[in-house]
């Protein structure tokens, strides 16, 4: 579904990705491990087409998205939950729902929509009128990644969704990712909590500096005694 081939990337003088290639495939889960700085938030947004690369491409479903803006890269089925959510706080959640129904095909189907997310986080329904900025932090990702189902995606980018959850809410928050995948959702996960990301992934890659180290099934890397012992503390 997804194809990464060589992306350079920064931002003004700073360069971040060094030749970075990856691939989703279909119906996929699949987790980018690496740390704080090492290039995952900005290979979401080549992906997505926040940013530009400076070289190489981005495919999606065999075609190259250079010239396809970010806006209508969500008519094509690529949607991406933020760090940091980035929800509107002075807007209701439905509200704020009903904005990730941006392109046509969506904003026909914006009840039937509504009521998937709903099915996925009852709480939702009752905090439908409510600020989204007086939400707690779950309630707020939980809006953040309803918003980005309400554009019917078929490749489905997290950054961070567990970042600053309590592990009530990080447990509740995978069991809906693997709900998700089980409806044949493709999902490209950025993830701090790597134990959990690598138990639903089916396969991972590990980013360093901007370049890629490792790769290979999640099993494979949960048992790599390098893995094990720098992102798991084992």
């Amino acid at each position: 579904m997804l194809e990464v081939r060589g992306i350079d990337a920064g931002y003004g003088d700073v360069q971040v990705l060094f030749g970075l290639s990856l691939d989703v495939g279909d119906k996929e889960i699949v987790t980018l491990l690496g740390s704080n700085g090492a290039g995952k938030t900005t290979t979401l947004r080549c992906i997505c087409g926040v940013l530009s690369p400076r070289s190489g491409e981005v495919l999606f479903r065999g075609k190259p998205l250079s010239r396809v803006p970010a806006a209508d890269r969500a008519g094509l089925g690529i949607a991406l939950v933020p760090e940091g959510r980035e929800l509107w706080p002075q807007l209701t959640v439905r509200e704020n729902l009903e904005l990730g129904a941006y392109h046509a095909r969506a904003r026909a189907r914006v009840r039937q929509n509504l009521d998937r997310v709903h099915a996925l986080f009852p709480r939702l329904l009752e905090r439908r009128s409510q600020m989204a900025g007086s939400l707690s932090g779950g309630e707020q990702q939980m809006c953040a990644i309803g918003r980005a189902l309400m554009s019917e995606p078929s490749l489905l980018l997290l950054d961070e969704p567990s970042l600053g959850l309590a592990p009530i809410v990080v447990d509740q928050m995978f069991e809906a990712f693997r709900a998700l995948h089980r409806e044949g959702m493709t999902i490209l996960l950025v993830e701090q909590n790597l134990a959990a990301a690598l138990e639903i992934a089916t396969r991972g890659y590990v980013i360093e500096t901007g370049e890629m180290k490792m790769q290979g099934s999640a099993q494979d890397l949960r048992n790599d005694p390098k893995i094990r012992t720098a992102y798991l503390g084992l």
